[in-house]
């Protein structure tokens, strides 16, 4: 693989498919630069070897799987429009379909893995998680389980490149064994990658939500749980959206409404002192507030539970 975009115009190919709606560009599996013509490739990703004959640099999709396992310098790569940053011993797994980038300034280096859809039996296909598009497509094994995938794919480049040994059909079904032992250790890593993601995310969202019940009556902004919680506001952001589907000012503002209708209904404190009680000292800016998240103002709102 080139370890520069090789095609700096971006001009089409014979190859290369029609736009989809979105108008980026398909290119299909490249099964003439395959050893053997078979449906996979494994080699170096280098500025000596070819395997894709898209415009890298540019947004693309592919119709065929791609594994790059990295052992250079840190790449940063977008794959379905989020950016992805691979250090050595990192793994980038992206699927058919998915839209993706190379970086124009980065130097690719390591082992990249490609497969034709249909290559492995639907049994295999099933096992190894192939089209499991909610696993996370980067992927940071630990010393041992890096290891062992390195190992795994090594074998299965000796395999890949040996085309003196076997016949054709031979050769063909050792691919396919090798490939689907590689296959299903790294479906287990990122089955245990989304998993431990999760768990994360569980316990970012529960402390988040913990902390917006001590504070929501005095603290609304999602900048100062972020801090106080020691998070990055884009982290509170995908964890707070992966727990509830809503953005944390979302979720806050929620708290805050509830808590108003609360004192709304089943006190009778004037509308200023429900607002300063919810953290609004200025009576007209919680009416705003109450009118923008219900379409009601709070005294129309009171007046319609009596």
């Amino acid at each position: 693989m080139a370890d520069r975009a090789p095609q700096a115009d971006g001009e089409g190919t014979d190859r290369e498919r029609t736009a989809d709606g979105d108008g980026i560009r398909t290119f299909p599996f490249p099964t003439e630069l395959a050893v053997g013509g078979v449906g996979m490739q494994v080699g170096p990703m280098g500025a000596d070897h070819t395997w894709h004959d898209a415009p890298l640099h540019r947004v693309h999709r592919i119709d065929f799987h791609v594994v790059m396992l990295v052992t250079g310098e840190p790449v940063r790569h977008m794959i379905d429009f989020a950016e992805y940053e691979a250090g050595p011993g990192d793994l980038l797994w992206i699927r058919p379909g998915q839209v993706h980038r190379f970086s124009r300034e980065a130097v690719y280096r390591g082992t990249v893995l490609t497969m034709q859809p249909g290559f492995l039996p639907r049994a295999t296909v099933e096992a190894t998680g192939l089209y499991r598009y909610d696993l996370p497509p980067l992927l940071h094994p630990d010393p041992v389980r890096f290891a062992a995938l390195q190992a795994a794919l090594d074998q299965l480049r000796r395999e890949y490149e040996d085309t003196a040994t076997l016949p054709l059909s031979l050769h063909t079904a050792v691919l396919r064994h090798t490939l689907t032992a590689f296959l299903l250790r790294l479906a287990h890593l990122a089955a245990s990658s989304a998993e431990a993601t999760r768990q994360r995310t569980d316990s970012t969202f529960t402390r988040f939500r913990d902390a917006v019940e001590h504070g929501f009556a005095t603290n609304h902004s999602v900048s100062a749980y972020a801090d106080a919680l020691g998070y990055s506001r884009r982290t509170l952001v995908r964890a707070v959206r992966a727990a509830t589907g809503e953005t944390p000012k979302g979720f806050i503002d929620k708290r805050v409404i509830l808590e108003a209708k609360r004192l709304l209904a089943h006190t009778d404190l004037p509308i200023g002192r429900v607002g300063v009680a919810v953290g609004f000292p200025d009576a007209a800016n919680f009416t705003k507030f109450f009118h923008l998240h219900t379409g009601q103002t709070p005294a129309a709102f009171r007046a319609e539970l009596r």
